[in-house]
């Protein structure tokens, strides 16, 4: 077990304490963010250039379903986070030096939907838009921003040219009011909005380069983690997290249907209809867990070894993601369902782990038809579909 899921697990009642207090306040609170910190988990994925630890991606991975299953938001949040610095471990080194070298503890947000449009000027880019879903970042320093270039005159011509942006707060604008949800309320995914913002051409990435891994291939050819495509590390994270919650929604179900007394006065925990759930509810998280980390150990050892993923490997890999994710909240739908109306209660875990869980599926890496689409495609020959993510 590596340090960081150590520290992880010795803070588990801490984080389960004030996950509630997430929740309240719609963003995490300064206190947990401070722990996340003192766990290492968000240097996990940082060069060690800039401080980090360079830690495998399956340690990374475990780490995050180890805090996901505590506080779903703070294993939400502090996921994206690191999955952010590994996107910049990979970027430009003049972008690396811009941020760490300035602040090596810097938080990056995002999201990467490509709602920006950037306009060409001399050096950068005139960028602006507006985001949704931009998690954690009252707490970040630095923002992903997704976004289109246009010709010189603004206007859209020829095929998409989607990139990533690197925006400096200050440069961008959180709009209050605009996270009021039924899950991960304590993510604080508000909307952000750019207007023109120079943008640095070494501040900009072409997602193309990203997905396949060989932006980095081309500015850290010194660790071939790096070269990992930003598909299976960015759905990777939306999975371990989803997973980790589950996780959590399980070991919450044990324990309240540990006292739990159903009408006739017996013991539901004697139940044989309540074990049978909870043990093809228990097997089933586990082998997503299994599925999952399998892949990534397969996919990273290739990489290691200097034989990047093909595109089918990428396909399969975001397969298995979502279906991990869909298999393991089945599993805590079947457990609630049969959890009696106690379980509604705002002061039981179980609840806010299972509406967690179902908001964690409404993110775009948990839609699983595109991604099955892609796989059936590709096995035939024909070519993946625009537009999914892989």
């Amino acid at each position: 077990m590596s340090k960081v899921i150590e520290r992880i697990a010795d803070n588990a009642a801490y984080f389960q304490e004030h996950a509630q207090e997430a929740e309240d306040l719609g963003k995490l609170p300064d206190g947990t963010v401070a722990k996340i910190r003192e766990t290492g988990l968000d240097r996990m994925l940082q060069p060690q250039q800039y401080g980090g630890l360079e830690t495998s991606p399956v340690e990374f991975f475990e780490a995050v379903m180890e805090l996901a299953q505590n506080s779903a938001s703070a294993g939400w949040v502090g996921g994206l986070m690191s999955i952010h610095a590994f996107e910049l471990g990979g970027a430009d080194p003049k972008a690396q030096e811009e941020i760490w070298g300035e602040n090596p503890e810097a938080w990056i947000s995002s999201p990467y939907a490509p709602f920006g449009r950037a306009k060409p000027v001399e050096g950068g880019y005139l960028f602006s838009g507006r985001w949704p879903f931009s998690s954690g970042t009252d707490h970040c320093q630095w923002a992903f921003l997704g976004g289109m270039v246009t010709d010189a005159n603004g206007e859209m011509s020829g095929p998409p040219d989607i990139r990533h942006f690197l925006v400096k707060r200050g440069q961008y604008e959180i709009v209050e009011g605009t996270w009021d949800t039924v899950g991960l309320r304590g993510t604080g995914s508000k909307d952000v909005t750019v207007k023109d913002a120079f943008i640095p051409a070494h501040r900009v990435i072409e997602q193309n380069l990203v997905l396949t891994g060989d932006f980095a291939r081309t500015n850290r050819p010194d660790n071939a983690m790096y070269s990992l495509p930003f598909g299976t590390m960015f759905g990777g994270v939306i999975a371990a997290t989803t997973i980790g919650i589950t996780q959590g929604a399980l070991k919450a179900s044990v324990e309240y249907t540990r006292n739990r007394v159903s009408f006739s006065g017996a013991r539901v925990a004697g139940d044989p209809h309540q074990l049978n759930l909870l043990g093809e509810a228990w097997a089933d998280i586990e082998a997503s867990r299994v599925h999952f980390l399998a892949d990534i150990t397969k996919y990273h050892e290739q990489v290691m070894a200097g034989r990047p993923m093909d595109i089918s490997q990428r396909i399969t890999a975001r397969r298995n993601q979502v279906r991990a994710s869909r298999r393991s909240v089945d599993a805590v739908d079947r457990l609630f369902m049969h959890a009696g109306g106690g379980s509604l209660h705002r002061d039981q875990p179980q609840q806010r782990f299972w509406r967690d869980a179902h908001a964690a599926m409404n993110h775009i890496c948990n839609v699983a038809p595109p991604v099955y689409t892609g796989f059936g495609a590709d096995l035939f020959g024909e070519p993946i579909a625009p537009g999914v993510f892989h």
